[in-house]
């Protein structure tokens, strides 16, 4: 049992404790003392167990705060999201930490993008089960409305991505991981395309052939699991939906080698669906070690100048459901500790059981706070005509009627 705070542990705390004032949040020692004074009550309080807890957050609060927390020597009382968002609406500027991993992060090879995707995507098919919707979609929905179910927002937003796209029956599709396969199957069921769908993650692959053989669309639909740097072949339109994020910076000229080369220059369209930031800045270092190896969020100038610009793509429309993202994370995470919490830590230890609950409620926390950001944006080759000329019929559901008359290539109204 730790003995009582001493005086310079007691400065230390006072150290950190300004650092959390602007948030309102309230540290606790282990001996129940606390530094707060302010007169406002705090929305939440942090409970460090140790001096050397401590010293930890507040030499490397990027990394010890997740480390703390997912060995139990840091608890949160109160609603975690909220404390976790004000806590994210402190932050500024990378630190000198950040501005130098950004320069020695390794760069995503075949190899270490295999590993990271089997380190994040390949803990069993269970576990995805226990708290995403029924369909295994893993990526932000969409919320015509606030009251919708998670189900809803999530066939939503694939809908929303295939109006992007004006897919037309007959068309060839590429897809640059496919998750478990929701949006391919969709594409094929509801707008009769054809679709060759590609993933690093073997349970993933698995799940979405043996998906497409009782719905009766393998046929339409192909699940080939490898790496998108071994797509080929000329298709009428590219979509990647929360692939991005694991490319990595090293890698972006082969994104855009490989964009440029399958999609057809007269008529090609495209969609890169993908969390982002607002500044250059690195996927905080705890989640980097623990939840995301290899993935970093970039900037919209990032992908601009590095992918579409060396493709020779033309960016025709951008939008941002950060919001959407934020309301994504908080049905997953309500879902987890109510359905979820205790099989994870029956199955897998309360340590990952921890370091879970923390990942969704921080990222909640960050999408709400605007640190990070959930960019769609629609492209085509540069000679090519925009495939609309506004951007109305976007938000008005698809109607089972419409054909293929509804979509022509020109640039006049």
């Amino acid at each position: 049992m730790p003995s009582s705070a001493g005086w310079l542990t007691r400065r230390l705390a006072s150290l950190l404790q300004a650092q959390l004032h602007p948030a309102a949040v309230r540290l606790e020692l282990w001996d129940g003392s606390s530094p707060y004074a302010a007169a406002e009550p705090s929305i939440g309080t942090l409970v460090v167990d140790s001096a050397r807890t401590l010293r930890a957050i507040l030499i490397n609060p990027h990394l010890q705060f997740g480390e703390c927390y997912m060995h139990g020597t840091l608890e949160v009382r109160g609603d975690l999201e909220a404390v976790l968002e004000a806590i994210s609406r402190l932050s500024t500027a990378p630190t000198w930490r950040e501005r130098l991993s950004s320069t020695l992060a390794p760069g995503n090879s075949i190899q270490r993008a295999r590993r990271n995707v089997h380190h994040h995507y390949d803990l069993g098919n269970d576990f995805y089960s226990w708290w995403l919707d029924e369909q295994l979609v893993y990526t932000c929905a969409y919320f015509e409305r606030p009251d919708v179910s998670l189900e809803q927002a999530q066939v939503a937003k694939m809908d929303l991505v295939c109006r992007k796209l004006r897919l037309q029956p007959g068309d060839t599709v590429v897809e640059a991981g496919c998750g478990w396969g929701a949006l391919a199957l969709h594409m094929a069921r509801e707008y009769g395309v054809n679709v060759r769908a590609f993933n690093l993650s073997h349970e993933q692959i698995a799940y979405a052939r043996a998906r497409a053989a009782r719905e009766g669309l393998a046929g339409q639909v192909e699940f080939i699991e490898d790496d998108y740097r071994s797509v080929r072949g000329e298709y009428d339109v590219f979509v990647s939906v929360g692939m991005l994020e694991h490319v990595g910076l090293h890698h972006y000229p082969s994104l855009a080698a490989v964009v440029r080369r399958v999609l057809r220059r007269s008529h090609g369209r495209g969609l890169l669906h993908f969390i982002g930031r607002d500044i250059p800045r690195p996927l905080n270092a705890w989640i980097r070690r623990r939840i995301f190896p290899g993935g970093y969020p970039p900037t919209l100038s990032e992908v601009a100048t590095r992918v579409l610009s060396p493709a020779r793509m033309s960016i025709l429309d951008v939008e941002n459901l950060r919001l959407h993202y934020a309301r994504t994370l908080s049905h997953w995470s309500r879902r987890f500790a109510q359905a979820a919490a205790e099989q994870v830590r029956a199955r897998y230890g309360e340590q990952f059981q921890r370091a879970w609950e923390l990942y969704l409620a921080g990222s909640e926390a960050a999408f709400a706070a605007g640190s990070l950001q959930l960019f769609q944006v629609v492209f085509a080759p540069a000679e090519a005509a925009p495939p609309y000329w506004t951007r109305a019929d976007l938000y008005r559901p698809r109607r089972h009627e419409d054909t293929e008359n509804d979509f022509v290539y020109s640039v006049s109204p």
